[in-house]
């Protein structure tokens, strides 16, 4: 969907915004999988020096499946410091749908403070 439209406005809570990506926010990237890529996709995610983990569901046992029946991976990468090439490494492993970096496409993000304020950056 970001993708698809003329302008993306991203916003936040101040625990995801940071000079480097995943300085503060530790949940890792999540990733997009086909479900029958997902051993191998585990597999490739820990060779590439990530710690993979399916996003299981709260309300019913089992995974996360997303509307078009598919898988969410997030990946723990630890500090990344050029998402724009990791997404691209990424993209072009069989199995994965997109990933959750949201390289170049954003025009602005408010970004929520601890205190009620409003940041906002504007590419």
């Amino acid at each position: 969907m970001a993708a698809c439209a003329k302008e993306l406005v991203l916003i936040a809570d101040y625990r995801k915004h940071s000079t480097v990506l995943g300085e503060n926010w530790k949940h890792g990237v999540p990733i997009e999988i086909i479900p029958l890529a997902r051993v191998p996709l585990m597999k490739k995610f820990q060779r590439l020096g990530g710690t993979p983990q399916l996003r299981l569901a709260k309300a019913k046992s089992g995974p996360v499946v997303t509307d078009n029946g598919n898988f969410i991976i997030d990946v723990d990468f630890g500090l990344i410091d050029q998402p724009g090439d990791l997404h691209q490494q990424l993209i072009l492993l069989p199995g994965i749908v997109d990933t959750g970096l949201f390289v170049n496409m954003a025009s602005k993000a408010y970004i929520g403070q601890p205190d009620g304020s409003v940041e906002v950056l504007v590419k």
